[in-house]
């Protein structure tokens, strides 16, 4: 049984490196998009709220979906999905389509992440021991990796549609091999249903608050380190991108060794000191007004947020009977989170300023630390973890 479990986490891994690939190999080809279809910045903006709006609306209907089909069989349809509609956006013959395209592709993105979260979650609860943080790290493997060979092509010349049609297949082709040995869950005999659409539990809510300040965190910086880089401390461009590099280094670097800290500190201890680190970073982000400090801020940001989202899901899968519609409740949380940080983020500093803005997001990171005892284990409502079967 433990052979079995074993294989089944490298199968929800390799999950989680194909799906940080897709967005990879996105992330890397918008200007060529923006430069196709002549979009302006408002227009572009736009075009990129849509993939998060799809992805909040679908997630919640992702339990329902593992309840009528399985966890196995919803993830690698749903897998198989989100690699396919890799290939359209840059296929959309204007700004209508993209933006239909993109809802599309977010709903996909987002159903997906519940579904092998949820796995992650049922594996982790036979292991009996931390495993989460280490998904969450191949995940931005996967992304890295995509995201080098984006960049590549892009240097090379090589038109998206050809790029994203390659991509697509290969990702598309290598998911359904990996994604085999996934657990294949079902529910219990006479279970009902999860209801499309529910109020989460006070549980739900607190622990989903926690990966909400994480996640702004981590989506603020994201967006927002290189420009704060460059306009703040009067980094030149090549600067600006290395700060942006070293703070997603840091995130992917302690996310794979992510599962040792957790295992010897506990989620509660990991995840106050993550939030005290991932403060003293936007402090010395807010204060700093040299590239090497404010740098050095920016990897703090991402060395605390880095595991808090990965406790935030495991905690929610645990903290329901049905670990999918805890997932899709953290889940709702987190990416509601991605999609005010970055805007929020513009509107304070253009109101304020950049450095104050940090300031502010400081006192959002030391909130998420204080609501860190949401994340303490309980007993999973329920025990037994299927069997990983062949396809």
């Amino acid at each position: 049984m433990r052979t079995d479990l074993q294989r089944a986490r490298i199968a929800v891994a390799a999950v989680f490196a194909v799906h940080g690939a897709v967005s990879g190999s996105m992330a890397t080809r918008i200007p060529w998009l923006q430069d196709h279809l002549d979009l302006s910045p408002a227009m572009l903006g736009f075009a990129l709220f849509c993939p998060a709006l799809g992805a909040f609306v679908a997630m919640p209907m992702a339990a329902r979906l593992v309840h009528r089909y399985g966890g196995r069989r919803a993830t690698r349809v749903l897998l198989a999905l989100w690699c396919a509609v890799l290939a359209l956006p840059s296929l959309a013959p204007g700004f209508g389509w993209l933006c239909a395209v993109f809802l599309l592709y977010g709903a996909a993105a987002g159903m997906c992440d519940v579904t092998m979260n949820a796995q992650g979650v049922i594996v982790e609860r036979g292991l009996k021991r931390s495993i989460m943080s280490g998904l969450h790290g191949m995940w931005s493997v996967g992304g890295l990796v995509a995201a080098g060979v984006g960049t590549a092509a892009a240097q090379a010349g090589v038109d998206a549609r050809l790029h994203h049609g390659v991509a697509a297949l290969v990702l598309l082709a290598f998911g359904a091999v990996v994604s085999r040995r996934l657990l294949d869950t079902r529910p219990e005999p006479g279970e009902k249903a999860p209801p499309r659409f529910t109020v989460p539990s006070r549980a739900i809510l607190v622990i989903g608050a926690v990966g909400f300040c994480a996640t702004f965190a981590e989506g603020a910086s994201q967006n927002w380190a290189a420009v704060y880089i460059k306009d703040v401390t009067g980094g030149g461009d090549g600067v600006a991108a290395a700060g942006y590099a070293l703070f997603a280094m840091s995130m992917a670097v302690t996310r794979l060794s992510g599962d040792l800290i957790v295992r010897r500190l506990g989620p509660v201890t990991a995840a106050r000191l993550s939030g005290l680190l991932a403060t003293a970073g936007a402090v010395l982000v807010a204060f700093g007004r040299t590239p090497a400090l404010v740098i050095a801020g920016f990897v703090l940001i991402g060395l605390g947020v880095a595991v808090v989202v990965p406790l935030a899901f495991a905690a929610g899968g645990n903290a329901t009977a049905d670990p999918g519609q805890g997932v899709a409740g953290i889940a709702t949380f987190t990416y509601l989170s991605s999609l005010l940080a970055p805007a929020a983020t513009g509107w304070i500093a253009h109101a304020t300023s950049l450095p104050a803005t940090f300031g502010m997001i400081a006192f959002i990171t030391l909130t998420g630390g204080l609501l860190a005892a949401a994340l303490r284990p309980r007993t999973a409502p329920r025990e037994a973890v299927p069997e990983p079967v062949g396809s």
